[in-house]
């Protein structure tokens, strides 16, 4: 996802900096599905709970961005767009892990990938944000790599984890987009409030007595590194960074998420997955490429 901020003047140990951050970013990210595979309690409590830690995490850089926990800011979850917000990331989250536990991991991210092309396509319909060729072809592109996953999945029991994981993108596309129809609207309380949302919404169907010491702890760190760390490590990050540069980064997470996954538990994708993700990867790393490219341009001229 690209993050568009106020054009300035870098140093190089600030871009430095921020390419740091945002390859801890991306590990941190890249992590979730190791933690979905050493989770052994259900779906119903993995989502609740995950969710809390994630939220609570999230408050402590509550205090020092976006102006501080201030009356002002959480105001802003009743605004319609932080309604909105609140309902797009609890369902994303929802799907998120609910794809975890009925999909391949390869599945979940390479479908996920695609949310900036998709995002594009709700900025040109809610927005009416032009869309460029480059996009239109590598979305077009991504496309018809979910195609291939999700085709071959009918019938062999991973078809609902790979509707979720469409559905995790669908919405995750529209938080990305929400937030530029109304830019003074803080997104931060809104993405806590989902949290504790989706606690109350997904617990009374969990089993908290299914939690031992271990899943305690892999839920504690799944919501504070993979939903509160990333975050805030990407967008302190991307601050010190081109935004083409950082999205670049970004695209590791596509290739390290099944890796980590293989590797710990040998975790085998289906062909289909290499082929449809190649499709996606490829359109990806071209889109992304060319925007860095010619921000670079853009900069030495």
């Amino acid at each position: 996802m690209t993050i568009d901020h106020p054009a300035r003047h870098l140093g190089a140990g600030e871009r430095e900096k921020g390419i740091l951050l945002v390859i801890g970013a991306t590990l941190a990210w890249s992590a979730s599905g190791v933690y979905s595979r050493l989770l052994t309690t259900d779906v119903w409590t993995a989502i609740a709970w995950r969710s809390l830690f994630g939220g609570l995490f999230l408050l402590i850089p509550c205090l020092f961005l976006e102006g501080g926990i201030s009356r002002k800011q959480w105001r802003s979850v009743l605004h319609p767009s932080g309604l909105a917000m609140i309902v797009c990331q609890t369902v994303s989250q929802g799907c998120f892990i609910g794809a975890l536990y009925m999909t391949s991991v390869a599945n979940v991210t390479m479908i996920y990938s695609t949310a900036p092309f998709i995002a594009a396509l709700f900025g040109w319909i809610i927005l009416k944000e032009g869309v460029g060729r480059r996009t239109m072809i590598a979305g077009g592109i991504s496309l018809l790599g979910v195609v291939v996953i999700v085709a071959s999945s009918i019938g062999g029991g991973t078809g609902v984890g790979d509707l979720l994981a469409l559905g995790m993108t669908v919405s995750f596309a529209l938080v990305i987009v929400i937030p530029r129809i109304n830019p003074e609207v803080p997104s931060l309380p809104p993405t806590v409030v989902s949290a504790f949302l989706t606690l109350v919404i997904f617990a009374p169907f969990g089993s908290v007595g299914s939690l031992d010491l271990h899943n305690w702890i892999v839920l504690a760190a799944f919501g504070a590194t993979n939903f509160s760390l990333a975050l805030v490590l990407f967008l302190a990050g991307a601050r010190r960074m081109p935004p083409a540069e950082a999205a670049l980064i970004g695209t590791m997470e596509i290739v390290l998420t099944p890796f980590w996954v293989w590797l710990l538990f040998s975790e085998q994708p289906p062909v289909a997955t290499f082929f449809g993700g190649a499709i996606i990867f490829a359109a990806v790393l071209w889109h992304t490429a060319v925007d860095l490219s010619r921000s670079r341009r853009a900069h030495a001229g």
